[in-house]
């Protein structure tokens, strides 16, 4: 039930006797429940492994999250927080279990769960442009808080905004002033400011094009 690991080593180790508690009694379930928490104590469980096994703590034994954090040595805070991974998507899941994304990733994310495109396109941004969690916690609360400012953006000005965010492959925000206002163009690395510019200087040169043949 408990100990192969320990065993394993001692065994390695060339220990030929070793110490052990014989339990008799037991019932079924409560072999499982201790199985779950042996297994919950390996260094290498990924986070989406530990969520599912707090879960399984929580719908077969009926533990209390701060029941279960006592039992692995956790604070309830940190077993809520595991199990609140199991709300994103099976597709980011994959990408935490495979290593792709980390676990702090999944803090921006869940910022996001009422707003599943913006998470999403989030996710997606994470994947390919690889950026960290501080950049990704950014953007999140960026985004939570884009409700408020749209209120004060016409129908035409969002339309804008979506078509220069389609255009440049990347955020782009108008924030409407008393007077005028002014365009935010996000960039993370220097390609994306390189593509950026490109994207923009093509259309100048298309533009150009245009007035001399109408000319």
């Amino acid at each position: 039930i408990a100990g192969e690991r320990r065993l394993r080593a001692s065994k390695l180790a060339g220990i030929e006797q070793v110490p052990v508690v014989i339990r008799v009694g037991d019932d079924n379930m409560a072999k499982l429940e201790l199985a779950i928490i042996e297994n919950l104590q390996r260094e290498d469980l990924n986070p989406v492994d530990r969520a599912k096994a707090f879960q399984q703590l929580v719908d077969e034994f009926g533990l209390k999250h701060i029941d279960i954090g006592k039992k692995v040595g956790k604070s309830r805070e940190y077993v809520s927080n595991t199990l609140r991974i199991l709300n994103l998507t099976q597709e980011m899941l994959e990408a935490l279990s495979q290593g792709e994304i980390v676990e702090g990733h999944t803090r921006p994310l869940l910022m996001l769960i009422d707003r599943p495109e913006e998470q999403n396109t989030l996710f997606h941004e994470i994947m390919a442009k690889r950026l960290n969690v501080r950049t990704a916690e950014q953007i999140a609360r960026r985004i939570a808080l884009e409700k408020t400012r749209k209120a004060d953006l016409t129908p035409e000005l969002m339309q804008f905004e979506r078509e220069l965010s389609d255009e440049l492959g990347t955020r782009v925000r108008i924030e409407k002033g008393q007077s005028g206002g002014k365009v935010l163009i996000e960039f993370f690395t220097y390609e994306d400011l390189t593509h950026i510019r490109g994207v923009i200087a093509k259309k100048a040169m298309e533009a150009r094009s245009e007035e001399h043949t109408s000319e």
